[in-house]
């Protein structure tokens, strides 16, 4: 059977069983729970500390009525920065590399904002379709082009994450591979191409954290506009 590089994104089974649920596990699992003492350890203090300063920075903008979201896109954020790190280590899998999983993340947040929206203001949800001042000729083709702009936020979501997490994980693949094929012919390309490999892990690394918070930034931008 001929492999090729995209196999890599393919979810892995053991016993036929998906590794899938482990990988989302694991946040949970390597991150400490807080317990009820006075005093705790230096870890568990600069989680906190960590999860204070993110979760106020992303509630700052948003009135009384959104805080309520907030225990959600904290969580949602660890997580998959978690995952996204965690993609990195050698002989992992990373979830957020298949759109099934970007998009079961993005539809329904998405739409739970949307149901939100409509139900509290209406008038104001409806509003964003049409904007103040639009000539009258132009009235249809703006409802229809806001309409479809609105459905294409989840899948904008999904794509991007899945984009970004796959392109890179592609480059090392390749790279990595040109590094070990050059080793034996040409010591020294082989040295120069390692070096990219580096400067790439750094790139990747920033990569799967901006990611990680430009999807529950724009997540709790839509829920701005609905609240």
């Amino acid at each position: 059977m001929n492999l090729t590089l995209f196999d890599q994104f393919m979810s892995p089974q053991i016993l036929g069983i998906p590794l899938t649920i482990m990988a989302l596990l694991m946040p949970s699992i390597i991150f400490p729970t807080p317990n009820n003492r006075w005093l705790t350890n230096r870890l568990l203090t600069l989680q906190t500390r960590m999860i204070n300063i993110y979760t106020k920075q992303l509630m700052l903008p948003m009135n009384k009525t959104g805080h309520k979201w907030s225990i959600i896109l904290t969580s949602l954020m660890t997580m998959l920065l978690t995952i996204n790190l965690l993609g990195l280590l050698p002989y992992t899998f990373t979830p957020t590399t298949q759109l099934s999983m970007n998009m079961g993340l993005a539809i329904p947040m998405w739409l739970a904002t949307v149901l939100v929206g409509l139900r509290n203001q209406p008038t104001m949800s409806l509003g964003h379709l049409l904007p103040e001042g639009t000539p009258t000729p132009l009235v249809p083709a703006l409802i229809i082009i806001e309409t479809i702009s609105l459905f294409i936020r989840p899948l904008a979501l999904g794509v991007r994450l899945t984009a970004n997490l796959t392109a890179g994980h592609l480059l090392i693949q390749l790279i990595s591979t040109a590094m070990l094929t050059l080793l034996p012919t040409m010591t020294t390309l082989s040295i120069l191409t390692t070096i990219i490999l580096l400067l790439l892990m750094i790139l990747e690394l920033a990569v799967a954290m901006i990611q990680a918070y430009v999807f529950v930034l724009l997540l709790s931008l839509y829920l701005q506009e609905n609240t």
